[in-house]
């Protein structure tokens, strides 16, 4: 019986012969044309002014806390139903993260939530597209200006997705993207940050590029301490290759999920929702399973049927290491955090044969 896994990343080899071995016979594999290339599509694409590559979504939100200044002793909310680089990034600059309970339909940052959070001490704000999904991010982004407070997204699932048809990218004062190869669009490892600011982008990618910047007479100075985030032209081209056929893609993802959608919801699976003015990459297929049924059972029956399926995603305050330190736990995230499940979505994925062993184990 052929396994079935969770996803099956989108690139092809045959796309990206012949310029890949251009690129090794150049010799130029970091900061070469494709690299350029990716970054103008890539602020095509999301409406973004500007787009500068990095190492991985995490090094992104390190980075977008580093410009905004954020140290020892402030307080970054962050949305506490997300992977744990979300909240990780918060912990290693010193800062105190403080979880912001989710919608229980959305699965993201709840506004009234993140109102009653904000003091004197909040100096950022992590907004986390749950799956990809955008809604709310507007409203959170109000309450940001309301409070001067920068609204960093974390974007990480979004690449694609929209609310009130502005794409993830260009709405947030920063957002980060993930290409790890569970997301659409995968340079193996690898991510962006996409910012509207000039003065943000500049700052950006002098920190990215070891502090650096080319004074006047094309020397290089160094103008401030900075890292290497940056990403080879190897990865850049993948993205390229990825990012033309992305629309074609997120619509055959759409389809598996309503499919998924018309078979599970009368056996009391729902699934997670978006506001009428989003529009959702499906970046996964989430369901939260009906009441009665035991979410560990069931993945584990999957398994014995030779399919492959996870949790939805973590409580962070419900960590063991954030529960340790701040033992608050958010009470939405960790229902989500127990009753939730990733299906296989991917193209050709055998939908049928999937929602039929979930039937043998619900009956």
């Amino acid at each position: 019986m052929e396994r079935i896994p969770i996803i099956r990343p989108y690139i092809q080899y045959d796309d990206i012969a012949q310029d890949m071995e251009a690129i090794f016979n150049s010799g130029i594999l970091t900061k070469g044309k494709h690299g350029l290339a990716f970054r103008e599509s890539f602020a095509d694409y999301t409406g973004a002014q500007f787009v500068s590559l990095t190492t991985s979504a995490t090094t992104a939100l390190s980075l977008a806390l580093k410009i905004y200044g954020v140290e020892k002793g402030d307080e970054v909310a962050v949305a506490d139903f997300s992977f744990p680089a979300s909240v990780n990034v918060i912990e290693d600059i010193g800062a105190k993260p403080i979880f912001i309970d989710v919608d229980p339909h959305t699965f993201n940052m709840d506004p009234q939530r993140l109102i009653s959070h904000i003091t004197r001490h909040t100096k950022a704000v992590i907004f986390v597209d749950s799956f990809g999904n955008a809604s709310g991010l507007s409203e959170i982004k109000r309450i940001c200006e309301q409070h001067k407070l920068p609204l960093i997204e974390d974007a990480a699932c979004a690449i694609g997705s929209s609310e009130n048809n502005k794409r993830c990218g260009s709405i947030a004062d920063i957002a980060c993207f993930s290409f790890h190869p569970r997301k659409l669009l995968t340079t193996g490892e690898g991510g962006a940050i996409t910012t509207n600011h000039r003065d943000i982008a500049n700052r950006i990618e002098i920190k990215l590029n070891h502090g650096a910047i080319l004074d006047a007479e094309r020397k290089l100075d160094f103008v401030d301490f900075g890292y290497n985030y940056r990403m080879t032209e190897m990865q850049a081209l993948m993205g390229i290759s990825q990012l033309r056929k992305l629309d074609a893609i997120i619509e055959d993802r759409r389809r598996i999920k309503e499919k998924y959608v018309r078979a599970l919801k009368p056996l009391g699976f729902y699934a997670q929702a978006c506001a009428p003015n989003t529009e959702h990459n499906v970046q996964s297929v989430v369901f939260c399973v009906p009441e009665g049924v035991e979410r560990n059972g069931l993945i584990q029956y999957l398994v014995s049927h030779n399919i492959e399926s996870t949790l939805g995603t973590y409580s962070l305050s419900n960590c063991s290491f954030y529960k340790h330190k701040y033992q608050k736990p958010q009470k939405t995230s960790l229902i989500l955090e127990e009753n939730t499940i990733t299906l296989p979505c991917y193209e050709d994925v055998n939908v049928d044969r999937v929602i039929n062993v979930i039937k043998l184990f619900i009956n």
